[in-house]
């Protein structure tokens, strides 16, 4: 089969334009809806996550680390440790594991 690159290309650009666009065009009143306004709140919190997780866990040698380190930076950061410690300590965690699991 002869696949035509541009057409896909061309669908691709209409479709995420679309996407993009349609919510611009058809809602143009503020969103009065709590239970619509707290989705829309987290959705980018949410997509981080989702892109992030999986990164963290397979950054690693084996997934035990990394699942690891993702602990104990959860748990610093649950008890109000700056950014730089947290990752510091996640990466000493991933680091001595790894050495250790070898």
């Amino acid at each position: 089969m002869n696949h035509n690159i541009w057409i896909y290309l061309l669908i691709m650009a209409v479709v995420t334009y679309l996407i993009r666009m349609l919510p611009l065009t058809l809602i143009r009143k503020e969103i009065k809806n709590k239970t619509v306004r707290s989705f829309l709140y987290y959705v980018p919190y949410v997509t981080l996550a989702v892109m992030t997780f999986p990164a963290i866990i397979s950054a690693t040698g084996n997934q035990w680390t990394g699942i690891a380190g993702f602990v104990t930076a959860l748990v610093m950061a649950y008890k109000g440790q700056g950014l730089f410690k947290v990752s510091v300590a996640a990466c000493v965690v991933v680091f001595l594991l790894e050495l250790v699991v070898r």
